[in-house]
């Protein structure tokens, strides 16, 4: 039996995303991964408010 090295190739390609998806799921769920915002994009929230910055 022939594989077809195109096939294959597609087949070894989809494991390696799904184990890495896998993995980055287990370190999430292990508390291995960390938020990397620098909260120049959000504001925390005080009872669901959002602060509002002040301009001199």
């Amino acid at each position: 039996m022939v594989i077809n090295h195109a096939k294959a190739s597609a087949a070894m390609e989809f494991l390696f995303l799904l184990l890495f998806l896998v993995l980055l799921a287990v370190a999430s769920a292990t508390g291995l991964t960390a938020d990397s915002r620098d909260s120049a994009d959000w504001k925390p929230t005080d009872d669901g408010h959002r602060w509002q910055s002040r301009t001199c």
